[in-house]
């Protein structure tokens, strides 16, 4: 496969419930409460339950993973926490990634990952690089 800088790798929205975050939190095993619970996410200044930052981090690089398929190779992958994922009780969160050829070296390719919640970004400096 070729890479372009600029060539869109990947897109796709990741629909978040709170069911998905009691999933992340058993295989994960991080049952911090601000991750399923109003009562307690308020009380430390949340405005609300919030996704776990990995489960966001994971499913950023899944769209990437899921387009280039099992031969690539994941040599370094890096995100900057900017703001939360907030999981509303009812109608849940959507997460949009848009993956993008940001650098092409002899060895490796730089893909740029745009991450956003509520058309706000939550992830910055999103890169992960795949080797050639």
């Amino acid at each position: 496969m070729s890479y372009t800088i600029g060539d869109v790798i990947a897109e796709r929205t990741v629909h978040l419930t709170r069911e998905s975050l009691v999933r992340y939190a058993g295989a994960a095993g991080d049952f911090n409460p601000i991750h399923y619970r109003d009562d307690v996410a308020a009380s430390v200044g949340l405005p609300g339950v919030l996704a776990h930052g990995m489960l966001t981090m994971g499913l950023a690089s899944s769209v990437v993973v899921a387009a280039l398929g099992d031969s690539s190779k994941i040599t370094d992958y890096g995100v900057r926490f900017t703001r939360p994922v907030v999981v509303d009780p009812e109608t849940g969160a959507d997460v949009s990634v848009l993956a993008k050829v940001g650098a092409v070296d002899e060895q490796t390719v730089r893909i740029d990952l745009t991450v956003k919640h509520a058309d706000t970004t939550v992830l910055v400096k999103a890169q992960l690089r795949i080797a050639l």
